[in-house]
C-alpha cells in the first residue's frame, strides 16, 4: 500500500464531521477532515467553482483530478440563479452534480472587490449587483440563510475584508467588527438548525416537469453543515492573535479559517502572518487558508500549519495561457513553444500532458481555440492538487521538510524564465 493510500482512521465517525492528524513534522500535518459528504484527506487543495463550475472544466474532468473537495461562492449564487433556486432544485451538490465535500465562501472578498459599489456598516453592507446595478443588504444574518439554502458541507461566516497592508487602526475595526459578524452568525446558524429554513415559495413548474420535492415539511430542514469563523487582523501579529482569541471565546468550531491575506501584502509578511496563527489555532482542528493557490505558497504554508486551500489562480491563469511547472511557470504563447513536442511537464498524468505536446497547445491559443483554455485550466489544477496529494506522501514518509525545500530551491530558481 503506498502512503498517499493509507486507510481513514477507524475513530473518524462517517457522515459526520470531525479531524484527525497523523505524521506530524513540526507544524505540518498529515489529516483527515471527514464531512457528510465523504473524508477529505489534507493538506489539499479545493479548486474554486465559483458558479458552481469550475470554469472550463467539467465534472468528470474535475474528478480525474484527484480534486476532492470543491469551493463555491454564496455571492454570485444568491445574485444568479438564487440562493433559493439552488435549493429548489435539491441543493448545491444536486445542482452541480458534485458528490463529493462543498464549501461556499460567504462572498465577503466578492463585497470587498466591489469598492466604489459597496458600503459597510455596522449592520451589514449594502452593495450594487456587479450584474444589474441591483442594491442589496448583505447581513451576517442574511448571509446564514444564504449558505443555508445553497447547502454546502462547510459555510463560511460573512467578515469584513480590507487590503492586507492596511494600517493597524482599519486593520483592527474590520478584525473586531468580524467577530461580532461572527457571533450573529452563529446565533442564525443555531436558530436555522433549531427551526429550519423558511419554507420556499410556490415555483411554477412547465407543463410535464417533475415535483421539486416530495416532502415540503422535510425539505424545509437545513442538511448538516459546518460554519467556519475566520481570523483577520491585516499583517499585524497582536491583531491575528486577538481575533483567534476571540473565535474560539465565541463557540467550538468544526474548524477555522484564515483570511485577509493574498490581498496586497508581500508574501514574506504573508508567510509571518500564517507562522503566528499556527500555535494559537487548535491543533485538533483544520485550517483553511483562503485564496492562496500558487505552488510555492502552498509548500510554504504547509510548513506553517495549514491543511486547506483555494484559489482562482489555477484555472485564470490556464485561460491566460500560463501553466504551472515544477521549474516555475509557462507562458504557452512565447514563440519558442512553436515547435516543442515536449508535454507541459514531464512525467505529468494529468489529460493534458499525456495527449497533447507545448507546440499545439500554442497553436490552440494563437488560434483562439477554446480547448487551449480548458486544457491549461484543467493542468493547473492537476498540478496543484497532485502538489499537495504529494505534501501528503512526504508527509507519511516523514521527509516533508527535505522535499519542500528542494522543491522550493527548484521551482524559485526558474521562475519566470520560460
Amino acid at each position: 500500500m503506498s502512503a498517499d493510500s493509507l486507510p481513514t482512521p477507524p475513530d473518524v465517525a462517517l457522515g459526520q464531521f470531525g479531524f484527525h492528524t497523523s505524521d506530524e513534522q513540526g507544524a505540518a500535518r498529515r489529516g483527515w477532515f471527514n464531512t457528510p459528504h465523504g473524508v477529505v484527506e489534507t493538506p489539499a487543495f479545493m479548486p474554486v467553482g465559483t458558479n458552481a463550475t469550475v470554469k472550463g472544466l467539467s465534472v468528470h474532468e474535475l474528478e480525474e483530478t484527484g480534486a476532492q473537495m470543491v469551493l463555491s461562492n454564496a455571492y454570485h449564487l444568491y445574485l444568479r440563479p438564487g440562493d433559493k433556486a439552488v435549493r429548489a432544485l435539491g441543493g448545491l451538490h444536486a445542482f452541480a452534480r458534485w458528490k463529493g465535500p462543498m464549501l461556499t465562501d460567504s462572498g465577503g472578498f466578492q463585497v470587498f472587490s466591489l469598492a466604489q459599489m459597496r458600503k459597510v456598516r455596522e449592520e451589514g453592507i449594502e452593495f450594487q449587483s456587479h450584474l444589474d446595478g441591483s442594491k442589496h443588504n448583505y447581513t451576517p444574518e442574511a448571509v446564514m440563510r444564504i449558505e443555508r439554502n445553497i447547502g454546502a458541507d462547510v459555510i463560511m461566516q460573512l467578515d469584513e475584508l480590507i487590503e492586507g497592508k492596511s494600517e493597524f487602526g482599519p486593520s483592527r475595526e474590520a478584525m473586531e467588527r468580524s467577530l461580532r459578524w461572527l457571533e450573529r452568525c452563529r446565533i442564525e446558524f443555531d436558530r436555522l438548525e433549531r427551526d429550519g429554513r423558511e419554507a420556499l415559495a410556490p415555483i411554477d413548474l412547465p407543463p410535464g416537469a417533475p415535483a421539486l420535492h416530495d416532502d415540503l415539511e422535510t425539505e424545509r430542514v437545513a442538511p448538516p453543515q459546518a460554519l467556519f469563523p475566520i481570523v483577520q487582523g491585516g499583517i499585524h501579529p497582536e491583531l491575528r492573535r486577538a481575533s483567534v482569541r476571540g473565535i474560539l471565546q465565541t463557540g467550538d468550531w468544526h474548524g477555522v479559517a484564515i483570511g485577509g491575506l493574498s490581498v496586497g501584502e508581500a508574501k514574506p509578511d504573508m508567510y509571518a502572518t500564517i507562522a503566528v496563527c499556527d500555535p494559537e489555532l487548535p491543533r485538533d482542528k483544520p485550517r483553511y487558508l483562503m485564496g492562496v493557490g500558487f505552488p510555492d505558497d502552498l509548500v510554504e504554508s504547509v510548513r506553517r500549519g495549514v491543511d486547506l486551500f483555494d484559489c482562482v489562480v489555477p484555472t485564470r491563469m490556464g485561460r491566460h495561457g500560463t501553466a504551472f511547472t515544477p521549474d516555475g511557470t509557462v507562458q504557452i504563447r512565447r514563440a519558442e513553444h512553436r515547435f516543442d513536442k515536449r508535454p507541459l511537464v514531464e512525467g505529468c498524468d494529468c489529460h493534458t500532458c499525456t495527449h497533447y505536446d507545448r507546440a499545439y497547445l500554442r497553436h490552440l491559443f494563437a488560434a483562439e481555440e477554446m480547448l487551449g483554455l480548458r486544457l491549461l485550466s484543467l493542468h493547473n489544477v492537476h498540478y496543484l492538487v497532485g502538489l499537495m496529494r504529494q505534501a501528503r506522501v512526504e508527509l507519511a514518509a516523514g521527509r516533508y521538510e527535505s522535499w519542500a525545500t528542494a522543491y522550493l530551491e527548484r521551482y524559485r530558481a526558474r521562475a519566470g524564465r520560460k
